[in-house]
């Protein structure tokens, strides 16, 4: 059996490593690359991401990413954003400044209501009956944002809770091969990476 290659969108301000590692150890391909033809070969995009917004938004544009990203998702790439991977999906975030996003996935990235910064683990409460994120309801994973996607509420699958109101916010969206995680599968041990595979799965099978 063919194993999956995962192609990670190197453009120079996220955080590879922990990705890498972790799609090895689960036994997956993996190539980093900014390069869009490497990227194009592979069978899945996984836009990782620490950082801002705009600065993010400003190098893909440099490298000439943002509208092969957005071709590749419409010619039906599975593509996968992590953390701020996952925010850059949205039209648009007030980070900053408004800027806008690649738009894979109608919504706009706002500050967290009820909180400075999410930083460590929280539990998440899956709102969808896609079999993709069936075995992480309940399942805690880490977080380190302090920004949040707000979509529409047919793409979103799953949310965490935060604050005294115990109010819950979108950590989790899907729009047909498109999938965002707020938070960082690759960081969240044995659960994270049954999700990760699952998802990575689900979208190269679909």
């Amino acid at each position: 059996m063919t194993r999956l290659t995962i192609g990670i969108v190197d453009y120079g301000v996220g955080n590879l490593a922990s990705v890498r590692h972790a799609l090895r150890s689960m036994g997956y391909r993996s190539r980093s690359s900014s390069d869009r033809e490497i990227l194009a070969a592979s069978d899945l995009l996984l836009l990782p991401g620490v950082g801002a917004f705009p600065a993010a938004m400003q190098a893909l544009h440099a490298m000439k990413l943002v509208d092969f990203i957005r071709q590749q998702a419409g010619a039906g790439k599975p593509v996968l954003g992590i953390c701020l991977g996952m925010q850059l999906l949205a039209e648009s975030s007030t980070e900053w400044q408004s800027t806008a996003g690649i738009g894979l996935i109608p919504g706009e990235v706002l500050h967290l209501s009820h909180a400075d910064w999410h930083i460590g683990w929280n539990t998440l409460e899956v709102t969808s009956d896609d079999p993709m994120f069936r075995v992480a309801d309940r399942r805690a994973m880490y977080f380190n944002h302090s920004y949040a996607f707000h979509p529409p509420s047919e793409y979103r699958v799953a949310v965490a809770r935060i604050g005294s109101r115990n109010d819950p916010f979108t950590v989790a969206v899907r729009r047909k091969n498109v999938v965002g995680l707020q938070f960082h599968p690759e960081k969240s041990q044995a659960d994270g990476r049954i999700l990760l595979s699952n998802v990575i799965e689900g979208l190269c099978h679909a």
